[in-house]
């Protein structure tokens, strides 16, 4: 069976990706990050996801923040929704860069043939690393730059949910069965989702939209 390496946050959009790849055939390796992250309890929900779809091998990989960011530094305020155009302060310094390049280096070691990465440019905070010109950029890092490229085996990087509306994310989800009411999305972390931070917004609209309602508990506001 063909191997894929899955970037798994414990998210809404990464385990949409592992239900993507479990229904296209591939044998799933999740990879996880802890990176200080203050809503670290989603490292939790990726392990029950891992067990949903029971994995051979669920990697978690401690790696050192370098601040800057609402989701790194405490002294930095996690803040409500702004649709202000702006790259809000939840931005974390290169995280996809540094995530796909453990993931590509895990890609050549198992022999997997695929990088899933359930990033968006559609319904999502702005983020430089989620665009299509970044995915597109790391494409050809990966060939260039591996044995694997050098060889001619290359590892492809897939975003099935690069262009799609959160609603449409989830509306696959739904039809792949994945198992959203195990994920989370909040930045602040709580045992409840906040629903005002950026997260939280994009994916109670994404609910909203799709007709469908989310099975995670959020907080009275």
């Amino acid at each position: 069976m063909k191997k894929s390496v899955v970037l798994l946050s414990g998210g809404l959009d990464s385990t949409t990706c592992m239900s993507v790849a479990a229904k296209t055939g591939y044998e799933l390796y999740p990879l996880s990050f802890d990176y200080g992250q203050r809503h670290g309890r989603e490292l939790e929900a990726a392990k029950a996801v891992a067990r949903f779809y029971q994995v051979k091998e669920h990697r978690i990989i401690t790696i050192d923040n370098v601040g800057g960011s609402a989701l790194t530094d405490p002294s930095i305020q996690v803040p409500d929704y702004a649709e202000d155009g702006q790259i809000p302060v939840t931005y974390v310094p290169a995280r996809n860069l540094l995530f796909l390049s453990y993931a590509l280096g895990y890609a050549e070691v198992i022999g997997a043939e695929a990088i899933f990465i359930g990033i968006s440019s559609v319904d999502y905070s702005g983020y430089p690393d989620c665009r299509p010109e970044f995915l597109e950029a790391f494409q050809k890092v990966a060939e260039v730059g591996t044995k694997a490229g050098a060889n001619g085996q290359r590892i492809e990087i897939k975003a099935p949910l690069i262009h799609l509306s959160k609603a449409d994310t989830i509306r696959l989800a739904s039809s792949d069965g994945a198992p959203l009411h195990l994920t989370t999305s909040c930045y602040r972390g709580g045992e409840k989702a906040c629903g005002t931070c950026d997260s939280c917004k994009l994916r109670l609209k994404g609910f909203a939209v799709a007709g469908i309602a989310d099975p995670v508990p959020y907080m009275e506001n």
